[in-house]
């Protein structure tokens, strides 16, 4: 296995799950929400309370890597489920793999007012997806969701997808990780939910080392991937300004970062200066006019959506909050609590079937995929940017309830009426705020 050059390897403590400890069982509480329905309108969010079981996708290998930061659920009745047997009177079976059991295509795209956008944009345009190690099945369950929900077919075959390795090759490619296959599979369908139309580049880093890593996110930038999305990340250091110019800096290219998984707190790289950080929500339905309602995604324990004041990263030009005099995370967000999760196809190393995925690993594909619809970021600029120039305007849905933790400058880790660590300025509602 290829390893990290020296000066590009984390210290031991750097990299951390975004998340609770890989080793344990996540207790998700679950307040008052409720799931769509795959296909049709709808229904209306009723309240309710349930015990939820979820497992992060991986532990780290080696020394000096990280995991990736999404959350399975294994355990407990989905809200869907529950609205599922309300209708048809049969009880499904606790994380059957069977069906559905969270958010699809059709349910993202009516929350994120993207529906109009997802039919008509997107040909031609490349998300690439950044991961570690390899998933030998990814193509074979992506083709699985992308049919169930009846989405254009996407495979080598037509052009579509392409699965390479941070060398670009399309037949060397890293060992195989089963984790890390579930945080891939949730990669792919989260980007075609978004997008159908483009097309979807994977590359697998040879391991998850931030030089390994990074190192993708510049393979994917030379295949031609406008849009770059990136689920994983850690602590902070004093490494990452160097990291930022080695890996982040491509004008013109939109890059997004999930903000993590472990509540109020920064990580890195979302908060580079040249990204776009994401942070995370619960999503329910309702009876307002949009249909949907959101608030910052806690749950018990540490798991929440990331936010903070980077320690190290300059603050971006377009940035201007005044309680952070350095980056502050998050800049927009979109649907990451577990309780609230969406649905995904994998079958490497478990059983095959349909599984519930939240993590901010959601997030960070949804909003590379709305950048996609949005269409090719105008040359040298950075669409970190672009979400601001419509700040307060009807193209975000400013998220104001909710938070992730404590914290000193309360806007940092609690959601309030304009800009807000958790959420930024909010959720997609089309996709003019993501156009240079």
């Amino acid at each position: 296995m290829r390893s990290a050059p020296p000066d590009r390897l984390p210290a031991p403590s750097r990299w951390r799950r975004l998340g609770t400890a890989a080793v344990a069982t996540a207790t998700l509480l679950l307040t008052g929400i409720g799931a769509a329905a795959q296909a049709g309108a709808a229904p209306t969010a009723t309240p309710s309370k349930a015990t939820w079981t979820a497992t992060p996708c991986s532990t780290p290998r080696h020394q000096g890597e990280l995991a990736c930061d999404s959350f399975r659920v294994t355990g407990g009745l989905t809200a869907y489920q529950k609205q599922q047997a309300r209708r048809t009177g049969v009880t499904p079976k606790a994380a059957d793999a069977s069906t559905p059991s969270g958010y699809g295509p059709s349910d993202l795209r009516s929350a994120y007012g993207l529906t109009a956008a997802a039919a008509s944009n997107g040909s031609g345009e490349t998300i690439a997806i950044v991961d570690a190690y390899d998933d030998p099945n990814a193509e074979a369950d992506l083709a699985k969701y992308r049919s169930y929900y009846g989405l254009p077919t996407c495979t080598t075959a037509n052009g579509c997808f392409k699965k390479v390795g941070q060398t670009g090759s399309t037949t060397s490619l890293p060992s195989a990780d089963s984790g890390w296959a579930e945080e891939i599979s949730l990669d792919l369908d989260m980007a075609s939910a978004v997008c159908p139309n483009c097309n979807i580049l994977l590359v697998e880093a040879t391991s998850a080392t931030m030089a390994n890593l990074g190192t993708a996110v510049n393979r994917a930038v030379t295949l031609g991937a406008k849009y770059v999305s990136n689920s994983y990340g850690g602590s902070e250091s004093s490494s990452d300004s160097s990291y930022d110019s080695a890996y982040f800096n491509h004008p013109g290219v939109a890059i997004t970062v999930s903000a993590g998984d472990s509540g109020y707190g920064t990580e890195y790289p979302a908060a580079s200066k040249y990204v776009t950080s994401v942070g995370g929500t619960a999503l329910s339905t309702s009876s307002t006019t949009r249909g949907w309602t959101e608030t910052v995604w806690k749950t018990s324990g540490t798991e929440g959506t990331g936010s903070g004041c980077s320690s190290y990263d300059a603050k971006p030009s377009w940035q201007t909050d005044t309680g952070c005099t350095r980056r502050t995370i998050s800049d927009v967000a979109a649907v990451a609590d577990p309780a609230t999760g969406v649905s995904v196809y994998d079958s490497y190393g478990i059983t095959a079937g349909w599984y519930t995925f939240g993590g901010t690993s959601a997030s960070a594909p949804i909003i590379a995929g709305v950048y996609a619809l949005a269409g090719t970021p105008s040359s040298g600029s950075y669409p970190a940017a672009f979400p601001y120039a419509k700040a307060g305007t009807a193209a975000l849905n400013d998220v104001t309830s909710g938070n992730n933790g404590t914290c000193s400058t309360a806007y940092l880790c609690t959601a309030r009426s304009g800009y807000d660590g958790p959420t930024g300025w909010g959720t997609p509602e089309g996709v003019s705020a993501f156009t240079g």
